[in-house]
């Protein structure tokens, strides 16, 4: 089993039977971060890409736990260049271990820019994950990302039971693009993300369930701050 927490917005922990944490896109100052969360440990980091609702804590979390942290190239280098050490530089379509799970990083369509000091820095492009836990199952943690018709390799390739897609609209996917998604991946669960945060994401849980209906997938939504088991 797998201990599922959404964190708000787009940040995810992964708390394995053995106890490790992997985190996805940590960010911990967020409007709806839950604030009694404590970490005890994180063995992972995974970072879609470098917008600071994305990457803002990984810096300090880094620093704090000294996990590995798998993000693309470009990523790691400006994480390199902030002090923090053990990163795992990788591009689209390549595969590694990092901490206790692997994870292969796909195609994402968005845009990638990292704020440094009032600036905008190149941070490569955005990506997501396939993570393929020890009991080999496989989750797709889609990142920031509009539907694009190659989730349908990553279906065929990857077949993960669990997808974690953005449903907000404006900076991401709307339920409308999300339901297209779903259709193309054919995961068993889908977990809505990346919505109510702030009130331009507009989109809906229920409008997404609404939407795909006629499909066996299911969709999953998430308390903030309360552990599920997968």
């Amino acid at each position: 089993m797998v201990e599922i927490t959404w964190l708000g917005h787009g940040t995810f922990q992964f708390k394995l039977d053995s106890g490790e944490v992997v985190l996805c896109d940590p960010w911990t100052d967020g409007p709806t971060y839950p604030k009694d969360h404590q970490f005890d440990r994180i063995d992972a980091i995974l970072v879609t890409h470098g917008h600071f609702d994305h990457i803002h804590s990984v810096v300090p979390l880094a620093k704090q736990f000294k996990p590995p942290i798998a993000a693309i190239y470009e990523i790691c280098e400006w994480l390199g260049s902030k002090g923090v050490e053990n990163c795992c530089p990788m591009n689209k379509g390549g595969s590694q271990k990092v901490g206790p799970v692997t994870v292969t990083m796909t195609e994402a369509v968005h845009s990638c820019g990292i704020l440094d000091e009032g600036k905008i820095v190149y941070g490569g492009e955005a990506a997501g994950f396939v993570i393929t836990f020890p009991d080999g199952r496989r989750a797709y943690f889609a990142g920031d990302t509009n539907v694009f018709t190659d989730m349908g390799l990553i279906a065929e390739m990857y077949a993960p039971e669990l997808a974690f897609l953005p449903i907000g609209d404006l900076f991401t996917m709307s339920p409308r693009e999300a339901a297209v998604a779903c259709r193309l991946l054919k995961a068993n669960k889908v977990v809505p993300m990346h919505f109510g945060t702030f009130p331009p994401l507009t989109g809906k849980p229920e409008e997404l369930a609404g939407l795909i209906k006629d499909l066996d997938t299911e969709v999953w939504p998430l308390e903030i701050g309360k552990p599920v088991q997968w």
